[in-house]
């Protein structure tokens, strides 16, 4: 029985080259080359038909897609790491460095602070503005790093913050750092240090909604802050910042500075006994504030 074969564009084409396989011809290559002379008649199935016949299997992937590909994912934004030690490497100037990865040296000091104060005695005479009943959900490292990316806290701005600890605890000894105060210490100093250090500041609104505190107990902590620093909230000292930041670096084994450039001077070493001052009560303090302002009396104001 002979099959009935429809005379088609499509057909055609098979013909053409079921001929050329039974004459010999020149194979697959003779086929294809058909095939590419009858492209402007066949379909585009019949097309594609032969082309898998001449041609190898296609690659999903090609090597160029690949390395495209890692290249792409390559350049992705991540902290710098030493290859030998794999510590993340900072810069030696605290303006370079990023706000996030400050953000987290700053909560592992602070867990430290709270891990030794939680252990002493809570005494409910000495308490103070900045207590909480419990301790929020919360924790350290989360809260310090909602405080940066919403309330836009800059390198300088946490370093502040670590300064107002240090200063604070010496102006007024009732204060510590621990589990119940160290949330709305770090709202209340970072909405402080906004104002007086950066030229661009959000509202008491913002810094209450990223803090999850109203703005009148926010009002009421900033006050409270501000009398018990003297209204002395910005360093004086031009290194003071420099060195808080540098102690921070030194002091955790997983982070370590960047080297230094050719030709570029060493002031560490001439400097080390200013920066290791940076914490004692000269360096946090002036003179005048160590005693608290005392009101003018009438006769004063008279004269």
């Amino acid at each position: 029985m002979v099959p009935v074969v429809v005379d088609t564009p499509s057909t055609r084409v098979s013909q053409m080259g079921a001929e050329v396989e039974t004459k010999g011809g020149e194979g697959a290559g003779a086929v294809a080359a058909t095939a590419a002379a009858a492209s402007g008649i066949a379909s585009p199935s019949m097309r594609r038909r032969h082309a898998d016949m001449s041609q190898s299997p296609i690659r999903t992937t090609s090597p160029s897609n690949n390395s495209i590909t890692q290249d792409s994912r390559s350049k992705r934004a991540r902290p710098a790491t030493s290859q030998n030690t794999n510590k993340t490497i900072m810069p030696r100037n605290y303006a370079e460095c990023d706000s996030r990865v400050l953000s987290g040296l700053i909560s592992g000091m602070l867990m430290e602070l709270i891990h030794f104060n939680d252990e002493l005695p809570v005494n409910n005479n000495k308490l103070t503005r900045f207590h909480s009943r419990a301790p929020p959900n919360i924790s350290v490292h989360d809260y310090l790093l909602r405080l940066t990316h919403h309330a836009t806290l800059i390198p300088p701005i946490l370093l502040a913050m670590v300064f107002y600890i240090d200063k604070l605890c010496l102006l007024y000894p009732e204060f510590t750092i621990n589990s119940l105060t160290v949330h709305r210490f770090l709202i209340t100093a970072g909405t402080v240090a906004s104002k007086g250090l950066s030229d661009s500041f959000w509202t008491n609104n913002t810094y209450a909604r990223v803090g999850g505190v109203t703005v009148k107990e926010l009002a009421l902590l900033e006050l409270e802050f501000l009398e018990r620093m003297n209204w002395r909230i910005v360093p004086w000292q031009n290194k003071i910042l420099q060195d808080y930041y540098k102690n921070l670096v030194q002091r955790d084994p997983a982070y370590d500075f960047e080297e230094r450039k050719p030709g570029e001077e060493s002031s560490d070493d001439e400097d080390e006994d200013d920066s290791m001052s940076s914490h004692s009560s000269d360096a946090l303090v002036e003179d005048d504030e160590l005693v608290p302002p005392q009101p003018r009396d009438a006769e004063a104001m008279e004269e």
